[in-house]
């Protein structure tokens, strides 16, 4: 207070021994900035309110194949209990600064995350099927081993960044590694997944997007004692930021989340 009545050049306060009361400039600017200083207070309780309430908006990035098969699930139970925290999931298979975009979390394997975030496993291990049409079968017949691949119509898919991916399989100790020979390319795996089903040649997906096709008729799978199980799917957030009481509630509810009983209620 000595500072503002130094900065002003007028008293605000008069002092005695035993009490403190305003002049008639202090109480002027007392009653102008009033409203304000309510004002300033509401915000701050409105602000201590979201740290200890989950409510506010999460932004959340992902690879399409990860938001299809394990964060809607986890996140359409999770809004149905925290009705007043919204999300908002973006679609994105390019890795990027999720602090940068101004995102909360993201979701990567395990490999293409930075050092310096904090990393939760995300749905049950996931597993890759080589799928192709019975009529694609019956045409170019159906290869047993996957050197057997080279010759058939794969079809490709190129990540953001340019590479194709490479096909990886393994049965026991041997491991194999293959790259598929095609004219066609895509880009996502949903595309993949439909050229399979034109019958356009051989497509290397998540089982989870397979599985339904092949349980139908409509795809066969090949080559099923050499797909390999790979890791998880994480969730990751910075390690350096307060995660908001939205984000706390998530992170609780995605340790908890029972997976087992998800997809017994939901089989793909």
């Amino acid at each position: 207070m000595n500072a503002l009545e130094e900065a002003l050049g007028i008293r605000l306060l008069n002092r005695t021994t035993r009490s403190v009361f305003p002049t008639e400039a202090g109480q002027r600017l007392l009653e102008r900035l009033a409203p304000a200083l309510s004002d300033i207070r509401l915000a701050i309780a409105e602000v201590d309110e979201l740290r200890d309430s989950p409510s506010g908006t999460l932004r959340i990035n992902a690879p399409a194949p990860a938001v299809d098969h394990v964060l809607c699930p986890l996140v359409f139970d999770f809004m149905d209990t925290y009705r007043e925290v919204k999300i908002e999931i973006i679609s994105d298979a390019a890795v990027i600064d999720i602090v940068e975009q101004g995102f909360d979390a993201g979701v990567r394997f395990g490999k293409q995350l930075a050092q310096d975030m904090i990393a939760l496993p995300l749905g049950p291990a996931l597993r890759y099927a080589i799928v192709a049409s019975p009529d694609y079968i019956k045409r170019r017949g159906q290869p047993l081993k996957p050197h057997e691949l080279v010759g058939h119509d794969c079809i490709r898919r190129r990540f953001p960044g340019g590479t194709l991916v490479t096909w990886r399989f393994a049965e026991g100790s041997e491991e194999i590694e293959v790259t598929p020979t095609g004219r066609l390319t895509v880009s996502s795996a949903h595309n993949e997944l439909q050229a399979a089903l034109a019958g356009r040649g051989i497509a290397h997906v998540f089982d989870d997007y397979a599985k339904p096709h092949v349980q139908t008729g409509r795809l066969v799978e090949l080559l099923s004692d050499w797909s390999p199980t790979l890791p998880h799917w994480f969730l990751y957030y910075p390690s350096r930021r307060l995660p908001s009481a939205a984000m706390r509630a998530f992170l609780d509810y995605m340790r908890s989340y029972d997976w087992k009983a998800k997809n017994a209620r939901d089989p793909r």
